[in-house]
């Protein structure tokens, strides 16, 4: 028998990313959202013959019920969780609703998820922005110090996980990877949004000036990284996902533009920071690589060249979707 996953919030890139390494590997997945599947541009899974795989329009915020009636019916193995208000800048215009989203409901599903016991894994899927700005490379027990609202509330949700492992013996695991980026990524994020941007000739705006520093990490390694955690992690552990090679926003758009050889005075407009940015968070991926002999693959030049291959593959039908966020509550 196939091994059966549940990936909630799998409109989403990492997610949508997810569910195609899955069923690439053999797995029966459902897949829960809280939107209509999205132009098919965005959903990896989609870009593969796959049979094992049935999507469900679903809200944690409004259909726990349901999700929970689909997935007792369905008996999975691991529950992947991506569902989340992720966006950081915005998060402090209508903070309640991150927390709604990002701690109320998940608290109320994982209390549900505690009674099913032909669940093995559940893999929540966090964030490096738990620990607020961070000098050095930093271990997976590094104190939270968040920073922002969308920072708090994922910082909430952990806290309480941990809590469910300690009293229930909850069989959570987690994940913190550095900047996913990729061919299917939303043109919100950095990387898609400056290929786009140039090659519609319009003008990026740079925040800070690009001094914040990242990682960027490809989501195909990602991806590996986390059914390895789904299927071998002991639970209550945690995870870092990320590459050791560390760049600015600035220099990555300055790679880009080297590489589609346009002119950075061009296209590029230095504007006012965001509030609450963090300056930098390098997470130290030891315990990944020592423990479940996972190594990232692919190098960023070469993801770069692969997301610019999408974006000019598809430029006809990205040209008219919408580039900015749009919060949805």
């Amino acid at each position: 028998m196939n091994n059966r996953f549940v990936v909630i919030g799998s409109n989403s890139f990492s997610g949508a990313s997810f569910v195609s390494y899955l069923l690439k590997h053999g797995m029966s997945v459902i897949g829960i959202g809280r939107s209509v599947e999205p132009n098919q541009v965005f959903l990896p899974y989609k870009w593969i013959d796959h049979k094992n795989f049935k999507f469900y329009q679903m809200d944690l915020n409004h259909n726990l019920s349901d999700i929970m009636g689909v997935t007792k019916n369905f008996e999975p193995d691991y529950v992947v969780n991506f569902a989340a208000q992720s966006m950081v800048a915005e998060s402090w215009k209508s903070p309640e609703d991150w927390f709604q989203t990002n701690v109320v409901a998940n608290v109320k599903l994982h209390d549900a998820l505690r009674g099913c016991k032909f669940l093995k894994k559940y893999v929540h899927v966090s964030t490096p922005e738990v620990y607020g700005t961070c000098e050095g490379l930093i271990k997976e027990h590094t104190n939270y110090n968040p920073s922002t609202p969308y920072a708090v509330s994922r910082a909430a949700a952990d806290m309480s996980l941990m809590s469910f492992y300690k009293a229930y013996n909850f069989p959570v695991v987690f994940t913190r990877a550095a900047n996913v980026y990729g061919s299917g990524q939303q043109l919100y994020r950095i990387i898609p949004r400056t290929i786009l941007f140039f090659m519609l000739g319009k003008k990026l705006q740079l925040h800070g000036g690009g001094h914040s520093v990242r990682s960027f990490i490809h989501i195909n390694d990602v991806s590996e990284a986390t059914m390895k955690i789904a299927m071998k992690a002991p639970i209550g552990e945690i995870y870092h996902l990320s590459t050791p090679r560390n760049i600015s926003i600035r220099t990555l758009v300055e790679m880009i533009v080297k590489q589609m050889g346009a002119d950075f005075k061009d296209h590029v407009e230095v504007v006012e920071e965001r509030l609450g940015k963090d300056s930098a968070y390098l997470l130290d991926n030891a315990k990944a690589r020592e423990t479940l002999g996972w190594n990232p693959k692919i190098d960023l030049e070469q993801g770069i060249e692969e997301t610019i291959d999408w974006v000019r593959d598809n430029l006809q039908v990205l040209s008219k979707e919408f580039i900015d966020y749009i919060h949805k509550k």
